[in-house]
């Protein structure tokens, strides 16, 4: 299992930069850069959700990716395989406005 960071503290799994959720999809099966990528399991925070951490489980420092990317050099067979894996998306509030940074082309 790769070990996750993730910057996109507008969704409820984010917990101190780690996920609460205990796996991930990350999207974009045409993807050839790391842009055309994002983490699927993106869920705004919203309301009351702002003020307290996700409640939904324990944040993890390493967790279960399955991807879509096939061309990533990390993919193997849709499940990524990289040693560290940070999704971005500082200020996101939808899906598509994340992306997997780690992703590297083959």
């Amino acid at each position: 299992m790769p070990a996750l960071v993730c910057s996109a503290k507008n969704c409820r799994y984010n917990d101190s930069m780690y996920c609460c959720k205990g796996d991930i999809n990350v999207g974009g099966a045409q993807a050839v850069v790391c842009q055309d990528t994002c983490c699927e399991s993106f869920y705004e925070r919203t309301g009351d959700e702002m003020k307290d951490s996700c409640g939904c489980g324990r944040p993890e420092r390493k967790i279960d990716i399955r991807c879509e990317a096939t061309k990533c050099e990390y993919n193997n067979n849709c499940v990524c395989r990289a040693d560290h894996v940070d999704i971005a998306g500082v200020s996101a509030c939808r899906c598509d406005e994340t992306e997997c940074v780690t992703f590297n082309g083959r």
